[in-house]
């Protein structure tokens, strides 16, 4: 039966955002609320207006399908509903501002980011410690360190998927991988909650790659980016972290390896050049494999590809119950 009901949140959830994208994608261009090209920036690799408005329909296909399946309306799902909104909300002033051709202040974005990942850990959905593999005991860390700890990934992968949104069907691609992943090792370990959430995800983000393939036809934007990553996020939380070991841990960061392992190189880059981590550049994987000579679709398949590879690596690791 679970399998069953898998798959029918995977077919409604596609359904929704493969449905309700090109509507949306006709609306965008009535309002102006398209990525518009700019020369002589490297990032902006388009060349013709892009509507930005798939993330509405991924964050309609994920919220309706995981209402419709949930059993029952709890603090936790409240928590992840009220963190999806208030991402959403700020991701789209930040995109209505890239439309005009302004960059939107950090501090704002950040602060929202922040309350979202708050009010998950208020929830409940936490990272809470870890089973000693050598006594069997489990670790339980101090409340400080949880919260610490919980706000941390949450906000890092919600912004390593932001960074990794540079690329036609790079940040989908790779946020499907990594939910099918994730989807894999809840169902090891039993978590039908989180498998439910991870499948549901599989379905929005393989829909919107329909229209966001190259060349893409609609872009997610920074609201729909943050949105993957923060789900993510939350699914590892309640799943793969939970009743994990010390070598364990690894395993949803090892799905994620790609968007994770790329930014920290970014980041670390930035700071040693002296730039705000957050001013957007040309520094990420794609861009660097652009430059090299691959072509836009060599360099996400190539991505995919090492994405892929680490995700198989983490399910092995689950597999040895280290």
């Amino acid at each position: 039966m679970m399998i069953i009901s898998y798959l029918i949140a995977f077919i409604v959830s596609f359904l929704i955002v493969y449905l309700v994208i090109p509507p949306l994608g006709r609306l965008a261009f009535r309002l102006d609320f398209v990525d518009k090209p700019r020369q002589n920036v490297e990032r902006k690799i388009h060349r013709k207006p892009i509507p930005l408005t798939a993330s509405y329909a991924i964050f309609a296909g994920f919220i309706v399908t995981y209402l419709c399946v949930a059993k029952g309306f709890t603090m936790q799902t409240g928590a992840i509903i009220l963190g999806s909104i208030l991402l959403l909300a700020i991701g789209t002033v930040d995109d209505w501002y890239k439309t005009r051709g302004k960059d939107f202040p950090t501090l704002p974005k950040f602060l929202v980011q922040i309350s979202a990942a708050v009010v998950v850990y208020a929830s409940g959905i936490t990272f809470s410690g870890f089973y000693n593999p050598l006594s069997g005991a489990f670790v339980n860390l101090p409340e400080w360190l949880q919260f610490v700890l919980t706000i941390l990934w949450i906000f890092g992968v919600t912004t390593v998927i932001n960074f990794s949104d540079g690329m036609d069907g790079l940040a989908g691609g790779l946020s499907a991988i990594s939910a099918v992943t994730l989807f894999v090792v809840a169902m090891a370990k039993g978590q039908s909650d989180s498998a439910m959430m991870a499948i549901i995800l599989v379905g929005v983000t393989v829909a919107y790659l329909r229209y966001n393939k190259p060349p893409a036809q609609v872009f997610m934007g920074d609201a729909g980016a943050t949105f993957l990553g923060f789900i993510l996020a939350v699914i590892a939380l309640d799943g793969a972290f939970k009743q994990a070991t010390v070598l364990s841990l690894f395993i949803p960061i090892l799905a994620l390896g790609v968007p994770i392992f790329d930014n920290i190189f970014v980041v670390l880059k930035r700071l040693r050049g002296g730039k705000p981590i957050y001013q957007a550049d040309a520094s990420q994987a794609h861009y660097r494999l652009l430059r090299a000579g691959l072509s836009p679709k060599q360099a996400v398949m190539f991505l995919y590809l090492i994405n892929g590879c680490l995700s198989l690596s983490s399910i092995i690791l689950l597999l040895l119950q280290v």
